[in-house]
């Protein structure tokens, strides 16, 4: 009788060549995403209007403050549906009935991520005149960039529970590997936004609100596409797509998607609200000021997004090792990941001095601006080698499930930029603005970095982990 084994399971590949397959795909998609901003401000840098690229800037900060809040849509899809596709693939059950089971467990993820964003957008869309009003008030915005701000944002406003929707399908698809979903979706969307916004503002001549329009419509054309894409993915027809079962709407599993993400919920509004007082900083210094950080600050927004496609490596590799409790493995994925990220960090600051005078030239033709941006230039070239460590540290921690860690670091972060930021810009004025962003982002990779080194010289990472 032949003797029955349980194979032992495979051993996490932690090649160098594995941690950048799984970081390209996810690069590309991302690298999709700070196109809408950047097309928005290259069009509106040409309209010879110091005041209107100062809005855009305001404008754009404002959203992100709004709607970065939310992300945890994204992380709680993402989540969700990767510990169902795993529990799901172990079942014994037979083909068919497992697959059907599957379908409805992804659906039900998605379909209630997408009624808790409608529900969100639909609140914020109901708010706007008050958010507007008073948010760009809290970021100081002068009369003439505060008109272009509240002129762009009037519109685009109603593209934003599409963007919240956008966080939920980046999610769900992510979770279950499908990469090659989120760069179709978001390549299309950025595609759709340039012909859409310079048709709207060169050729029917609207300005600031065709902008706006653009990127709206652009936005609610990739909550179509990513409909379509999902149906063709479970292989259902249109009208089981959007068929609910209300096993799956109960209270507790829609509180779920909040109690999942509530420490990143926190993390992540520290981070966007030190941010917006970067720009309240540079808006309090004048719309000059806040129109050439608005363009320079571009480089953080593009080259954090291409980074992260190595940060989500060392989530997916360093999760892996901790659900198997595999810490030798484990500080081997924490070492190549990080090598990955200083070279690509190093590339990119590279690809940015080679770049950034026809990056500036193609932004604006305000040539107060363009001087000003190549007075401090240097500063956003030096970006990505600045940064790199927090996002691969949030990587890490993110793949921990270390959520307490997250949410801690971020409120000792706040304790300590707000003050050192204010004194910096005191002294420094301009410059003092752009040390603290490079404050903001040294200060996360020396707070998460010594959470990490601590568990690493007691050799107890399970410290790091939720009960």
């Amino acid at each position: 009788m032949a003797m029955t084994t349980t194979a032992a399971p495979q051993p996490i590949d932690t090649r160098y060549r594995h941690i950048i397959s799984i970081a390209v795909p996810v690069m590309l998609a991302n690298l999709a995403m700070p196109l809408q901003s950047l097309i928005d401000t290259a069009v509106v840098g040409n309209m010879n209007e110091a005041a209107n690229l100062a809005g855009m800037g305001l404008a754009i900060q404002l959203l992100s403050l709004l709607l970065v809040s939310f992300n945890f849509l994204q992380y709680a899809s993402s989540g969700l549906s990767a510990q169902a596709l795993g529990q799901l693939s172990d079942s014994n059950s037979s083909n068919s009935s497992s697959s059907k089971q599957m379908a409805s467990a992804l659906l039900s993820i998605l379909q209630r991520a997408l009624v808790l964003a409608f529900i969100i957008g639909a609140l914020l869309l109901l708010a706007k005149p008050w958010l507007i009003e008073y948010g760009l008030h809290a970021l100081s915005a002068n009369p003439a960039s505060g008109i272009a701000a509240k002129t762009y944002l009037d519109v685009r406003f109603w593209g934003v529970i599409a963007e919240l929707m956008n966080f939920a399908f980046i999610g769900w698809f992510a979770g279950q590997g499908k990469t090659r979903y989120m760069l179709y979706q978001q390549g299309f969307i950025a595609l759709l936004n340039i012909i859409l916004t310079l048709f709207f503002v060169y050729v029917m001549g609207l300005g600031l609100v065709g902008v706006a329009l653009g990127t709206t419509i652009a936005f609610w054309s990739g909550v179509l596409l990513a409909l379509w894409l999902s149906r063709q993915h479970l292989q259902l027809s249109w009208s089981a797509l959007f068929t609910t079962d209300a096993e799956h709407f109960t209270r507790s599993k829609m509180l779920r998607l909040f109690s999942l993400n509530k420490d990143i919920f926190i993390r992540t509004l520290i981070l966007t609200l030190s941010f917006a007082w970067v720009t309240r900083l540079s808006a309090q210094s004048g719309d000059l000021v806040l129109a050439a950080n608005a363009i320079l600050l571009q480089v953080l927004s593009i080259s954090a997004f291409a980074l992260d496609g190595v940060a989500v490596s060392a989530e997916t590799l360093a999760g892996q090792a901790a659900g198997r409790r595999d810490w030798r493995r484990f500080a081997i994925i924490v070492k190549r990941t990080g090598i990955v990220s200083y070279a690509l960090a190093l590339l990119l600051s590279l690809l940015w001095l080679l770049a950034m005078p026809t990056y500036l030239q193609t932004m604006t033709n305000i040539e107060p601006v363009l001087m000003l941006t190549r007075q401090y230039q240097n500063y956003a070239i030096l970006l990505p080698l600045i940064g790199v460590g927090a996002y691969w540290l949030d990587g890490i921690f993110f793949g921990l499930t270390a959520g307490s860690v997250i949410r801690n670091a971020a409120l000792l972060l706040a304790v300590v930029f707000f003050p050192i930021s204010w004194l910096l810009y005191e002294r420094y004025d301009m410059t003092g603005i752009w040390l603290s962003v490079w404050c903001l982002l040294a200060l996360r990779l020396v707070i998460l970095g010594g959470f990490l080194y601590r568990a690493y010289r007691t050799g107890n990472y399970e410290k790091l982990q939720p009960n």
